[in-house]
């Protein structure tokens, strides 16, 4: 560790970054915490003395009397859509009560996510509202002891109990792949995020439960579970458009991977029908046949608020309630295709 003064005044989140621990766990020293190992609290002590750090009195006693009228979000990724209809969900609920809501995004890196809360933490938000990242948020019983309460989104709480508001990607799945094994179809292909993303997983599983209840087989190369962007999407369907015996239509878990799967056909050519999770704007004027799951992403965003709301406000709601669980129907749309003057076709069509 540096032993020369950094000159100026210091701030926690410098003395986090010397000490290279969260600014939670600084806040923690600084209060005589005794959740904090001897080694961290070794090496903030010394940071606190590089840098001549001293606590803003004066600030921490107005802190500890007032609300500071803020709520963090933390989201996996900032290019999707849903994001900020989330988000608006959120703010309508909270800006009424005088709430203002501190967003971040982890791009789905887990160890961004925990930064991301102690950075929150250390900001004194009353409440968090988290898409995981990760596999657990064990976490966050040390970054966070004795609150401030947080709400999972999307995904549900693993290694802590917390409350949770979700879709039902179950549901929705195995009633989209239902829909196109209606139409026929028995070549459907899948493009889908990470299996170690709940949303994914749960969506393939709803996914493999229809064709399995149908009895129709899905072959391995037939799917692709790794992306989590427009040009990995793209660059997966083109995979699936190339077999010797490409899908007749492909199931999509989330419109990225929808909208990925949409440019491939376009650039090959090739007529399919495409079926994915998330609805998106001109879904409905698009040149192929499009099936979405729409579910109503700012509801989630109320329901999330409310229940971070009720547990800000203790009483009856306080961190001693068993952990609550909403989840958020879906509904399967499916937009026709319009016609598209001289596009060509390598002759996929659905099967009877």
């Amino acid at each position: 560790m540096e032993t020369a003064r950094v000159p100026g005044t210091p701030t926690i989140r410098e003395v986090a970054a010397l000490a290279q621990v969260s600014a939670m766990t600084v806040s923690r020293v600084l209060r005589g915490s005794p959740t904090v190992s001897q080694t961290n609290r070794e090496r903030v002590e010394a940071a606190v003395k590089v840098l001549g750090y001293r606590p803003n009195a004066v600030a921490r006693s107005l802190r500890q009397r007032h609300r500071t009228g803020t709520v963090g979000l933390i989201v996996t990724n900032l290019g999707n859509p849903f994001y900020a209809a989330l988000a608006l969900g959120i703010e309508a609920e909270l800006a009424p009560q005088g709430r203002r809501v501190m967003l971040t995004n982890t791009a789905g890196d887990p160890a961004s996510e925990r930064d991301a809360v102690g950075d929150l933490a250390s900001r004194q938000v009353e409440g968090i509202i988290l898409v995981p990242a990760g596999p657990t948020q064990a976490y966050l019983a040390e970054e966070l002891p004795g609150g401030p309460p947080v709400v999972m989104v999307g995904r549900p709480p693993s290694g802590i109990d917390a409350d949770c508001v979700l879709v039902d990607d179950f549901g929705g799945a195995h009633a989209a792949t239902n829909a196109l094994l209606a139409a026929g179809h028995r070549r459907i292909g899948f493009l889908g995020n990470p299996p170690s993303v709940y949303t994914g997983s749960e969506r393939y599983r709803g996914f493999c439960a229809a064709l399995e209840e149908a009895g129709v087989p899905l072959p391995d190369d037939y799917v692709r579970r790794a992306q989590q962007d427009l040009a990995s999407a793209e660059a997966a369907a083109d995979q699936l458009l190339a077999l010797p015996e490409p899908p007749t239509a492909i199931f999509c878990t989330n419109n990225r991977n929808t909208i990925g799967a949409y440019r491939a056909l376009r650039r090959n050519q090739v007529v399919a029908t495409i079926s994915g999770f998330d609805d998106f704007e001109l879904a409905d004027v698009l040149t192929v046949p499009v099936t979405v799951v729409t579910y109503d992403a700012e509801s989630l965003g109320r329901h999330a608020a409310r229940l971070l709301a009720g547990r800000m406000a203790g009483g009856d709601v306080d961190q001693s309630t068993l952990p609550r669980r909403i989840v958020v129907p879906t509904t399967v749309v499916t937009h026709a295709a319009l016609p598209s003057a001289g596009t060509a076709s390598r002759g996929v069509r659905a099967e009877a």
